[in-house]
């Protein structure tokens, strides 16, 4: 038997302590001196009496270190139910704070995108509005086909001012080799025809002049 042993059934015969050991050496020696002890019966029943007792005694504190371990017992029973429910509140825990921790980088998201909307959407409050964007645009157009078509019809005019200009310069050069022709024959004719064709002559190149005038576009 080892001295662990011995330690360990010592504990639990003396129980808490209390002298356990002590009461069942003299319970063993009053029990053995009562076997061998030649007194009369009164001493002999005074030592029965007296071994009832430490027997009584005993049997108490037995009872006394069962009813202990047992208490003792259920204690380690509720102290491992208590650990268990610390353990499983620390782990309910770990998962909600975690749950925060993901609800927070989503609640941050939900923030940001929700400024940039509101940012958006100032930014597109004060752009005028798509329907009215339309009809201004169509007007445009509206307006550009109609100097489109301004434009060739200048176009036109200038090109019959161009042709008519033409013309008269032709008219005009035949008119002078005509009057050269003519005055080789004979100067005074020539200044008499020429005072009669001056005027309606200088008023056609006025009246040229200015239609040129008012088609050609000016250089700035």
């Amino acid at each position: 038997m080892s001295d662990e042993e011995v330690i360990r059934r010592r504990l639990q015969i003396d129980g808490d302590g209390t002298g356990d050991d002590r009461r069942l050496n003299d319970l063993l020696k009053t029990f053995v001196k009562w076997c061998n002890s030649p007194d009369s019966p009164e001493n002999s029943q005074a030592i029965h009496d007296r071994l009832l007792a430490q027997l009584a005694q005993c049997e108490f504190a037995m009872k006394k270190s069962d009813f202990s371990a047992r208490v003792m017992e259920q204690e380690l029973k509720n102290y491992a139910t208590i650990s268990d429910t610390i353990e499983a509140g620390i782990e309910t825990a770990k998962t909600q704070i975690t749950q925060s921790k993901q609800n927070l980088v989503l609640a941050k998201k939900i923030r940001k995108n929700r400024m940039e909307y509101d940012v958006l959407a100032k930014i597109i409050s004060q752009q005028p509005d798509r329907k009215n964007t339309i009809k201004e645009l169509e007007t445009l157009k509206q307006e550009m086909d109609q100097l489109q078509e301004k434009k060739a019809v200048l176009e036109r005019k200038l090109e019959t001012k161009k042709k008519d200009f033409t013309v008269l310069m032709r008219s005009i050069v035949e008119l002078q080799n005509k009057l050269d022709a003519i005055g080789e024959d004979g100067q005074d004719s020539v200044d008499d025809k020429m005072s009669c064709d001056d005027e309606p002559i200088i008023v056609s190149e006025t009246v040229m002049i200015e239609d040129t005038e008012a088609v050609t576009p000016k250089k700035s």
